[in-house]
């Protein structure tokens, strides 16, 4: 320890994993990286941005101080919020449960670690809590009662393990989004209130809580967001409910909200985001859908409404994250600018994998910036026709540290995924996919990996209908691999004019998808539009050869890859 001991006032905060030791000798490995992955994306922002300071790290367990009793109580409050939503894609025995005391009082600073009675009582008053309970000090209860919506049960004088007098305990009641307006946990927050029935029928309310329900089910699952716990936003029921005064009480910034109205054998959905520090409508869809089917309605609208909405807050998350100062960007900051250069051009790549490193330089336990630089080494080998496939073994190993640091992280299962796939390992990639859509099913980068494995595992038919429903379902949707992606698959799938129709939608394209025009205008007989395509590959790339680059494709079916070397040899191109 260094520097002289200081002796000074604080509220100091104790939570430790109920059950863990069960946990993990279930599932040690598990157990710990998901224990890893909860301290990064939850608990150490929490903290933060309440204005506590994680003072360490004691097993399963984490001791924070703060100079506010309030920003304390409060900061627990969010962690259970928080840590609610995260649990919800968990099995019940692998949920991380947390539980935490706290405690106003003296003591002593010895370098970065904290001393004294002031800690023995917090930690001792964490003992007593239930597994997603609260237990305070009678001190912080006098400082907090009136300023933060919480009620107190009262325990009684507790005798605590090493402590002669005993202590009044408060037992904190859990369940709101933590009444903490002034919390911002380093990521976008959003709350989905409760879907508003326009009828009297009792399902159709039921209908609506469902959607509701399955909505924030869905966004929970992406590690930008924090988002409010059911039992807080359905405290904002009906069509009267104050959406400003809900976001200030859940603690968060976007509100999705919505109807539901039958008409008949018909039904009326509709869901809009709104930014209520500025009052915007980001967005707003109505779906008219039959009534007969109503689960397979709640699918549909569900992943329509939360893939559109979970779309639009990461764009946000981006364009904030690129105006914060560098001084102020987090580890998650850089990963996230990292993520979007990594396809682009070997500039860009190489700015994303600076970007990456100085994210696991800021927080080596971060998984995202590992995946990224997983993409960005795939894809500098795809790019350099001339490497080796032993390169592949650097990616490989990037993408497997993610896995191993995030196992609930899509990211992570996407670079992984997408390594195999260019192995030729296509049990793997497909595995991983799986993973990374029952994680995040409607993300734009999952839904990348997921078109490229069905493409090259001879499934085409099924990946263009999937893109086009993805487009369908949210018309914004038009990421820069869409229509690239989308005009290989009609390719692939013999449809020639549905390719050139994607073709020419692409913008900059590459000396390759020239090379799929070509072949598709040759399959349909239209030989001068063949013959310039070429011309435009010879342009770019005078060097360009069918095997060449077919050597890149990872086509499970020889059929495939025959059907694209006919194509591009009958265009004129050499083999």
């Amino acid at each position: 320890m260094t520097g002289e001991p200081v002796r000074r006032l604080a509220a100091i905060l104790f939570a430790d994993v109920a059950g863990f030791t069960r946990m993990t000798e279930a599932d040690e490995d598990g157990t710990l990286a998901a224990l890893r992955w909860r301290r990064q994306s939850v608990v150490e922002p929490v903290i933060a941005g309440l204005g506590g300071r994680v003072v360490k790290h004691i097993g399963d367990g984490v001791m924070a101080e703060f100079a506010s009793a309030v920003n304390a109580v409060a900061a627990a409050m969010r962690l259970h919020a928080e840590s609610e939503a995260a649990d919800i894609a968990l099995p019940e025995d692998r949920r991380l449960r947390l539980r935490i005391g706290i405690n106003l009082g003296d003591v002593v600073g010895e370098g970065d670690d904290l001393l004294g009675d002031g800690v023995n009582v917090a930690s001792r008053l964490q003992a007593l809590a239930e597994p997603g309970g609260i237990v305070v000090s009678a001190k912080v209860q006098a400082e907090v009662q009136g300023k933060l919506e919480v009620t107190f049960s009262d325990m009684g004088e507790q005798r605590l393990k090493n402590h002669t007098a005993p202590v009044r305990a408060y037992r904190v009641k859990a369940g709101s989004a933590a009444a903490t307006p002034t919390a911002d946990s380093g990521r976008l927050s959003v709350a989905v209130l409760p879907f508003t029935s326009l009828g009297a029928d009792p399902d159709q309310q039921y209908f609506g809580d469902g959607v509701t329900e399955d909505i924030i089910t869905e966004l929970a699952r992406l590690p930008v967001l924090h988002v409010a716990s059911r039992n807080g936003s359905f405290r904002f029921r009906g069509p009267d409910a104050d959406i400003a005064a809900a976001a200030r009480m859940l603690g968060v910034r976007y509100v999705v909200e919505g109807s539901v109205r039958r008409m008949g054998p018909r039904l009326r959905i509709t869901a809009q985001l709104i930014d209520t520090e500025t009052g915007a409508h980001l967005w707003a869809e109505r779906y008219d859908r039959a009534a007969d089917e109503i689960f397979d309605v709640q699918d549909d609208v569900v992943h329509s409404i939360a893939g559109t909405v979970a779309s639009r807050l990461q764009t946000l998350w981006n364009e904030e994250s690129s105006r914060k100062p560098p001084a102020a960007r987090t580890a998650l900051d850089l990963a996230i600018q990292a993520e979007r250069m990594s396809w682009q051009t070997a500039e860009d790549r190489g700015e994303a994998a600076n970007l990456a490193r100085q994210a696991i330089a800021l927080d080596g336990q971060l998984a995202r910036p590992h995946g990224v630089l997983a993409i960005v080494e795939l894809v500098d080998w795809l790019r350099d026709l001339e490497a080796p496939e032993e390169r592949l073994r650097i990616p490989l190993e990037q993408a497997r540290m993610a896995v191993a640091l995030a196992p609930n992280d899509f990211y992570s299962h996407i670079a992984l995924a997408s390594v195999y796939l260019y192995m030729r390992m296509h049990d793997l990639a497909e595995k991983h996919l799986e993973q990374a859509l029952r994680l995040n099913p409607n993300g734009s980068g999952v839904k990348s990996i997921e078109a490229e494995v069905l493409l090259f595992s001879g499934r085409a038919a099924e990946g263009r209908r999937r893109l086009m429903a993805a487009c369908d379902a949210d018309p914004g949707f038009n990421p820069s691999w869409l229509w690239p992606t989308l005009a290989v698959m009609s390719y692939v799938d013999h449809d020639y004019l549905a390719a050139l129709a994607a073709f020419r939608r692409i913008e900059n394209p590459a000396e390759w998808t020239h090379a799929y025009a070509a072949a598709a205008h040759a399959m349909l007989g239209e030989h001068e539009a063949a013959r310039g395509e070429v011309a435009r590959v010879r342009a770019k790339n005078p060097a360009f050869a069918i095997a060449l680059d077919l050597s890149r494709g990872p086509f499970r079916n020889q059929a495939d890859r025959d059907h694209v070397a006919e194509g591009m040899r009958l265009a004129g191109l050499p083999d």
